[in-house]
């Protein structure tokens, strides 16, 4: 009986161990405001800098930023605020409008 008690705690054990295990390539797509080249290349700059993203990759026609992260190093949160701070609003985080005037005049998207 002591046997079975033991092995059913152990196991419970592991199962939570595994669950709360963080994804070394985690997926997610976030919605960044942008216009141009200059635009892609400064959301995606900004993305990476932050520790723990593997890639960014940012798509003009549907403003969607597609990442991939390690999220033993970063949250999603992290890469939002680092995007805002180069100017750029996401779905969740917006920039501030020092950051967003200082973009160049092609890059001012419409603001929501």
């Amino acid at each position: 009986m002591k046997n079975i008690i033991l092995m059913m705690l152990l196991m419970v054990g592991f199962t939570s161990l595994a669950q709360d295990k963080k994804n070394k390539n985690a997926k997610y797509n976030i919605e960044v405001n942008g216009n141009c080249e200059m635009c892609k290349k400064r959301i995606e700059k900004a993305a990476i800098s932050v520790s723990g993203v593997k890639s960014a990759t940012w798509h003009m026609e549907d403003h969607v930023l597609h990442l991939i992260v390690n999220e033993e190093k970063c949250d999603v949160k992290s890469v939002e605020n680092a995007i805002a701070k180069a100017g750029h609003d996401t779905k969740n985080v917006k920039a501030t409008k020092e950051d967003y005037d200082k973009l160049h005049g092609c890059c001012q998207y419409e603001r929501k």
